[in-house]
Order: C-alpha cells, then structure tokens, then sequence
C-alpha cells in the first residue's frame, strides 16, 4: 500500500490482522517521487536509492516485529567545499510496535518516579493506533539515522581554521586584585 498521507514521504502500510508468528519476507523500494520527497525532508542533494529487505512477524500477542536492512544512496554536499558526495547507507535494524495502551509499552520505573534506562539495552516498543503500520516510514527513519551529518569529499582537510585553546575561558579570580596588593 503507498503513501495516503502527505507529510510521509516514504510509505508501506502493514495491517497488524494479516500477521501471523511465521515472518514474511517483503521488500520495498521507493520510487521516483518518494526519493525526491525524502532528499527534501532529509535536506540532502538527492536520494538516488532506497530499498529494504524486512521480516515482518507477530511479537508477543499483540506487538509486531520489523527487522530488516535498508539500503540507500544519496548525494550530500561536502562541509567544506559544497562539492557533492556520494554516500551509501547499509543499515541493519529491529523495530517492535505495540497497541497503544498496552502493558509491554509501559517503562520500567523506580518507587520515586524514575525511568530507568539501559543504553545498551534494546530499545523500548513504539506503540501504534488504529490496524495498520507503516514500514516504510521505519525505513525511511532507520536510513536517515545513518546520514552523515559532516559529510566530506575524499581528500578534503579543513585548514586556515584557529582551535580555541580554551585557556582564555577561565575567569579570574576574585582576589586576583590582590596580587599587586602593597602593605605598607
């Protein structure tokens, strides 16, 4: 199923009904509208591919699990000289979703009202309304996660720069006034 929303650049709707424990192997591939959608909302100088191999299976009794691999590529402008650079995105992921208001969805606390989190651990279930949910929008996410935000061209360094040493940031002591102090 494609993209039925306008702010969702990339879409591939599951219905949450027709997913049994066995995993269906799916791929998806955007086209040439929804690359170009995606290198605007990525802010990159185009997308010239994006696909992704996903296994998709029940978790649990209500949840669902999205594991898969996208792949893209994209032209980026260099941070130094603007030049484009191409970049390629290989990407493996795993994405759980639960019905919103469910038990699974819900973060482990401590008595005072702390939310505990391991950030090595997995991360926690993203929750869905309605019968649906969107796969394509995962993999659009996954892939812009892995977009270098400093992309350079080969060979390029970045020189005529001055590094602040930091030694200039420190204040001055209150009773550094003291020190050309003269008792008489």
């Amino acid at each position: 199923m494609k993209n039925d929303r306008d702010d969702v650049p990339f879409s591939y709707h599951v219905k949450v009904g027709h997913i049994s424990a066995n995993p269906v192997e799916v791929h998806v591939e955007a086209d040439a509208s929804e690359l170009t959608a995606l290198a605007k909302t990525w802010n990159v100088v185009s997308v010239d591919d994006l696909s992704a191999d996903l296994q998709i299976a029940r978790w649990k009794r209500d949840g669902v699990r999205i594991k898969g691999r996208v792949q893209a590529k994209i032209v980026q402008s260099c941070v130094v000289t603007l030049e484009p650079v191409e970049s390629a995105i290989d990407e493996s992921f795993e994405q759980i979703f639960v019905p919103e208001g469910s038990k699974l969805a819900r973060q482990p606390g401590s008595d005072a009202g702390e939310m505990l989190l391991d950030p090595d651990g997995p991360d926690l279930p993203e929750t869905f309304v309605g019968d649906t949910i969107d796969a394509g929008e995962v993999v659009a996410e996954f892939a812009a996660l892995a977009i270098d935000p400093y992309p350079r061209k080969e060979g390029i360094e970045f020189s005529g720069h001055i590094e602040d040493s930091g030694e200039d940031d420190k204040k001055p002591s209150a009773f550094a006034v003291l020190k050309d102090w003269k008792k008489d």
